[in-house]
């Protein structure tokens, strides 16, 4: 039987809402060592994901961090696994959508993420 995702995700995942600043959402992926945070609405529905890369383009880009919010510059539509979904089947989608993160959910709810990190840190694990 194929290794599932929920193995190898990290399961502790912090948000952070929609109508956040960018100023609020670099403070919670520096202060937690976060390379990525899901968006999610009030209700708690995954809306996109922001991660470190986009927070890079956003200064370059000399906007203004205390006035976008995460809405406005999130990847909308992230990538979402089940937790059943195999380790193998989860490196393909990354691969193919060319994302560096993949949502782990269950009944609409983040219950895990999973980062190219997390697939390196696996293929160093079994060389030893």
């Amino acid at each position: 039987m194929p290794q599932p995702i929920s193995d190898m995700m990290t399961k502790v995942v912090r948000s952070v809402g929609m109508d956040d600043t960018i100023e609020k959402v670099e403070n919670e992926l520096k202060s937690h060592k976060l390379s990525s945070v899901p968006v999610v609405d009030s209700k708690g529905n995954i809306f996109g994901i922001i991660s470190s890369p986009d927070i890079v383009l956003f200064h370059a880009a000399r906007k203004n961090p205390k006035a976008v919010r995460a809405w406005d510059m999130c990847t909308y539509k992230p990538i979402q696994v089940g937790p059943d979904a195999s380790i193998d089947e989860v490196a393909r989608q990354m691969v193919t959508h060319r994302v560096h993160h993949v949502l782990v959910t269950e009944h609409g709810s983040v219950i895990g993420i999973v980062s190219s990190l997390d697939f390196v840190q696996a293929f160093l694990r079994r060389g030893t």
